[in-house]
């Protein structure tokens, strides 16, 4: 590895683990929110909230310099993989 590159990468893992982290956190509230799905009976998908999630981010990732169409993939998957979270809560509860 080149020398000059060491620090940063260094920081840029730093930052992966900080990201990985706050993902695990954001699907451990995604179990809740399956949960309380499951016991209110409240529809899996909710198109309104996913497209103001996606749009909220991708916006505050304009602001900060990010490409916003990379945030809503990024938004996406993660989305995706919380809605098939829920729906193995869901089925499970039934």
């Amino acid at each position: 590895m080149a020398e000059p590159l060491k620090p940063l990468r260094a920081k840029i893992d730093a930052l992966d683990d900080q990201i990985i982290d706050l993902l695990a956190e954001r699907m451990d509230v995604v179990r809740e929110v399956g949960a309380t799905k499951a016991r209110e009976n409240i529809t899996l998908i909710q198109s309104d909230r996913v497209n103001e999630v996606r749009e909220r981010c991708a916006e505050r990732g304009a602001k900060k310099g990010v490409n916003p169409e990379l945030i809503r993939k990024i938004y996406t998957a993660i989305i995706d993989e919380a809605h098939q979270m829920e729906q193995l809560i869901i089925s499970s509860k039934s």
